[in-house]
């Protein structure tokens, strides 16, 4: 290793959990569909849905819609937002994701699937409100990211009780990414050819309800 390479230090052995829980998977899970995931290796991924979540560990997207390997193109952030369609010199992860997902793989669906207690949404209440200034410091890459919902809180103000102001929001962090998934114009096409569909939902953890967005009633109804 030359004397300008990073060194990697840092880096530690997985922790012994997920050995023990990845071996487990490989003698039952793997094993018992061996011919299924060569399968997936040869012939590539054609997934029926692309899901963009929130990085929360409490919404396990596969296993609320009982999904398979194979079947989900999942794309997973704070708060399960989608930017604007914005091309430039910085990084945009869920662009790229949004792109490959329905220019290479043909996805037919696409899923914004938000939830409740979200934190990211949480955050952006607070910050909107002034009582977390560390998120509008410039470094706060949260702070930047849930600027994208910005616009939202104010549109939300009059509602004076606190947790339905939140909840309220966490819908409207689906609404305004699904708004700004029609800025895309591979999007646009895509949904103007029938080849793409957009479904916005909405899941509380606590209960295990989801509701999605009826355009017709212009709200979020049970499923």
């Amino acid at each position: 290793m030359s004397k300008d390479t990073p060194s990697n230090d840092f880096l530690r052995p997985l922790p012994a959990f997920l050995v023990q829980r990845y071996q487990g998977w490989k003698a039952t899970t793997y094993s018992e569909n061996k011919v299924w995931y060569r399968r997936l290796a040869d012939e590539g991924q054609r997934p029926r849905a692309m899901v963009i979540s929130c990085c929360d560990s409490r919404v396990h997207v596969t296993s609320i819609f009982g999904a398979d390997q194979g079947e989900f193109f999942i794309h997973r952030n704070i708060a399960n937002l989608v930017p604007p369609y914005a091309p430039d010199s910085d990084h945009h992860g869920t662009s790229a994701a949004v792109e490959y997902a329905v220019t290479s793989l043909k996805v037919a669906n696409l899923v914004v699937l938000g939830h409740s207690s979200c934190g990211g949404v949480k955050g952006c209440h607070d910050m909107c409100a002034g009582t977390a200034p560390e998120l509008e410091e410039k470094t706060s890459f949260v702070g930047r990211w849930m600027d994208i919902l910005r616009p939202s809180y104010e549109k939300l103000s009059g509602i004076e009780d606190e947790q339905e102001r939140l909840q309220s929001l966490e819908k409207e962090a689906v609404l305004v990414s699904m708004t700004n998934l029609m800025s895309f114009p591979f999007v646009q096409k895509a949904v103007a050819d029938e080849t793409l569909s957009l479904h916005g939902a909405w899941l509380d953890i606590g209960a295990g309800d989801l509701e999605f967005f009826d355009p017709k009633e212009d709200k979020f109804v049970p499923v």
